[in-house]
Parts: structure tokens; sequence; C-alpha cells
């Protein structure tokens, strides 16, 4: 009897944890859970952002700096109300090898030089910007650290992680696990249905910033061109969806974010009142 009575104390306690880990995500609207401090990721997301920019080069290349700081601040005003404490920091890293952006909690958004090689305009570049830091904005790195926590520490989650006393649990090191940059620079995605909602809210967040959503359609097609003849892993065992499946989820989203565009260059134009 007393076995079972600690079983369900401990599954009310489960439960109250669930419930105050919840919280609904920008855009789409799903119910996700986190059971770790939003300021503890942050602080140690920077703290990892920090390791990378002594590790790597940062680039002295003015333009792609300067394109990168502009489409970025951009972004960060629109998306504002989703993630209100950011302190946006955007680097560029010399990797011309490395196709990639990523964005960490915390406001801090890192794009390597070979990701200019596919995007030609400002619209491409917030399309790749946008769909990272709607990583940020849906805490996807906060799930994903809630559930290595959940296997490697079981007890860990009841035992004072919730309450605090488990924070020293989160290191730069694990966040940069975390995030897929810990083994290099090649960041590891997410899986396939967060790699999709990331689409789903990046392709609002650039409509809502003034930059055509259309052209989301035109960065996918050219990374399928660059991958051409490379050898790719099926779409089944990729952290991605395939490139044909991402374009037809963003072709269904293009109405609601042409709108979205159409309202946001209203407000951005001044109208003349003659």
């Amino acid at each position: 009897m007393r076995l079972v009575a600690r079983f369900f104390a401990l599954a009310g306690v489960l439960s109250l944890l669930l419930t105050a880990g919840c919280y609904q995500v920008p855009v789409t609207g799903r119910s996700a859970m986190s059971m770790v401090s939003d300021k503890e990721v942050a602080k140690q997301s920077m703290a990892a952002f920090e390791e990378m920019k002594k590790k790597y080069t940062v680039s002295r290349n003015k333009d792609f700096k300067e394109r990168v700081q502009r489409v970025g601040e951009r972004l960060a005003k629109a998306v504002f109300g989703d993630v209100p404490d950011a302190d946006w920091e955007f680097v560029v890293f010399e990797v011309p090898q490395q196709v990639n952006a990523f964005a960490m909690a915390g406001g801090k958004v890192g794009v390597f030089t070979g990701l200019f090689k596919i995007v030609k305009n400002d619209d491409q570049l917030a399309s790749v910007l946008a769909h990272e830091i709607a990583h940020v904005a849906a805490r996807h790195v906060n799930e994903r650290l809630s559930r290595q926590m959940a296997v490697k520490g079981g007890g860990l989650l009841v035992g004072g992680v919730m309450a605090g006393r488990g924070a020293g649990y989160l290191t730069s090191g694990a966040v940069l696990d975390a995030y897929g940059l810990s083994t290099g620079i090649t960041a590891v995605g997410f899986d396939r249905k967060k790699e999709k909602e990331a689409d789903h809210i990046g392709i609002m967040y650039m409509a809502r910033a003034g930059y055509n959503p259309e052209e989301s359609i035109r960065v996918i097609e050219s990374l399928e061109a660059a991958s051409t003849g490379q050898p790719l892993p099926p779409a089944w065992l990729s952290t991605h969806p395939s490139n044909p499946e991402r374009i037809l989820q963003l072709m269904d989203l293009m109405p609601k974010a042409l709108e979205a565009y159409r309202q946001s260059s209203r407000i951005q134009t001044p109208v003349l009142v003659k």
C-alpha cells in the first residue's frame, strides 16, 4: 500500500510539473512542454555563442555583414512579441563550405558564409533567418533538452530542475549539443515535425517583416539544385523533410503569408494624402 501511495504521489507531482511546463507555440498554436528554465537556456546559449566566436573565424566581408545585420534587425522587430527578451546579435562566420545558419535562445544568430552561395537577395536571406529564429520562438531546443533530461536524469526532473536546484545540469556544452553544434560547424536539424513547424512560423515572420514569402520557395529550389549529385539520406531518415515536401507546405501557406506581406507593405509604405 505504501508503494502504491508513493506511486500516485509521484504521478501527481509529475502531472503538476507537466502542466506548469506547458506553453503554446507562436503562429501554429501547438501545445508544447518545457521542463527547463527559459532564462537558463538563454544564459547557456549566449555562453555557447561566445565559444563559437572564439573557435571560428568571424567574417570580415563587409557586404555579408551588412546584409545579415539589415535583415536580422528587421526580423527582430517583427518577432518582438514572440521573443521579447532577446538581446539580438548577428554574426557571420567565415566558413565557405557550410551552407547553413542557426539561431540560439537569447537572440544569438550565426550565418556561415557558404549560405551566400544560394541566397541572392534580402528576401531569400530573410527566409533562412526567419526559419532559424522560428526555432527559438517555438522553444524547440527547450523541448529537446527536456526530452534529454527526462531520459538521462530520470528523477532529476522531479528532484529539482523545475525548482531551480537542477539548473546546473544545463551547461554551454549541453546546449551546443541540443542545437546540434557540439561536434562541429554543421548544425544538425531538429526532427522533421519541428523543421516543418519552423518553415510554417518562418514564412509568416518574413512576411510580417515585409519580405516576399514567395522567395522562400526559391531558396529551397536553390538548395535542391546545389545538392544535386550529392549523396543525401532518404527523406524518412533525414531530420529535415524532403525539399519537395517543404515546398508543398510553403505553397499551402502562401495565400496567408502573402496577405501578411501585403499588410506589412501597407504599414511600411507611407501613404501621401492630398
